[in-house]
């Protein structure tokens, strides 16, 4: 597919791959000379807001029809799990009964190169927040890092069946698509402009990835991924309900609570979120041929 892209597909993964070292650049720890030398231009960080504005305004007419009073926004966050982008694609059956290991293995590829890290997207996001809400991100948190257990930390969780799988990130060919998710959820969390933006994607992926997450591990089953290997998603298949109905609870409804003005832009990133991930299913199914 990217070898006949038209210019302006080029043009956006050119765009991405500039963001997704940007990304790089801020997020990985380093020295002060290192730093200077590999310091992207200041026309990356423009580049960024341009984007993320952008993909603002393909969600606001949505966005805007979210209410403004705590428990009548909680509902409507929750009911995006029924309707919102990218849910009940028809991907995820796919990858539950038809996909070979091949399939399988590709799909993977793709979200292990472009996962952004859920553990730090929290720990950005939760700075300065109101103590109720941050509390909540910080049991989140703790349990991405496995409640202080290496073994039963998420990130490695997933890195332990890339590793059988034989996927290695630094040579994955990732689609555009993929980048800009990640994308999207660093720019967020980094730019405390979009820090309710933030928490509405985060609690977005919480809310959604249960369903997703049951069918991949279905799909691992079936084609004799031993049950340790497959544990990050069984994990996340029971685990992130739990989170959702904390999420709502702790952090969406006292933040509206306090400051009605918030709920747009948290709706606004939570449908962000959802409309990046729908953009890669449906890449995803055009590069696998289902």
């Amino acid at each position: 597919m990217l070898d006949n892209a038209k210019p302006q597909e080029t043009d956006f993964r050119e765009l991405q791959l500039r963001l997704q070292a940007l990304n790089r650049f801020r997020l990985t720890p380093s020295l002060p000379d290192a730093a200077f030398d590999a310091s992207p231009s200041p026309d990356a960080g423009r580049a960024e807001v341009r984007f993320l504005e952008q993909r603002r305004a393909t969600v606001a007419p949505l966005a805007a029809c979210a209410p403004d009073r705590p428990d009548d926004f909680v509902a409507w966050f929750d009911s995006l799990k029924h309707w919102g982008p990218g849910q009940n694609d028809a991907l995820f059956p796919w990858l539950a009964d038809r996909a070979d290991i091949e399939d399988m293995r590709w799909f993977l590829s793709q979200e292990v190169a472009g996962e952004a890290g859920f553990e730090d997207l929290t720990a950005m996001t939760q700075l300065r927040f109101p103590q109720r809400a941050k509390l909540e991100m910080a049991r989140n948190y703790w349990d991405e890092m496995g409640r202080g257990n290496p073994k039963a930390m998420h990130g490695p969780l997933l890195d332990k069946l890339a590793d059988w799988l034989g996927i290695d990130p630094e040579t994955t060919d990732v689609v555009p698509e993929s980048l800009a998710l990640a994308n999207t959820m660093a720019g967020m969390a980094s730019n405390r402009a979009y820090a309710y933006h933030s928490v509405g994607a985060l609690g977005a992926i919480e809310l959604t990835a249960p369903g997703r997450s049951a069918q991949v591990a279905q799909g691992l089953k079936r084609l004799g991924v031993p049950a340790s290997v497959r544990h990050y998603f069984s994990l996340h298949a029971v685990l992130d309900i739990r989170h959702t109905a904390a999420w709502n609870r702790e952090v969406l409804w006292p933040l509206v609570e306090a400051d009605p003005r918030v709920a747009r832009a948290i709706a606004e990133g939570a449908l962000m979120r959802l409309s990046c991930g729908a953009d890669c299913y449906a890449c995803y199914r055009l590069e696998l041929g289902c």
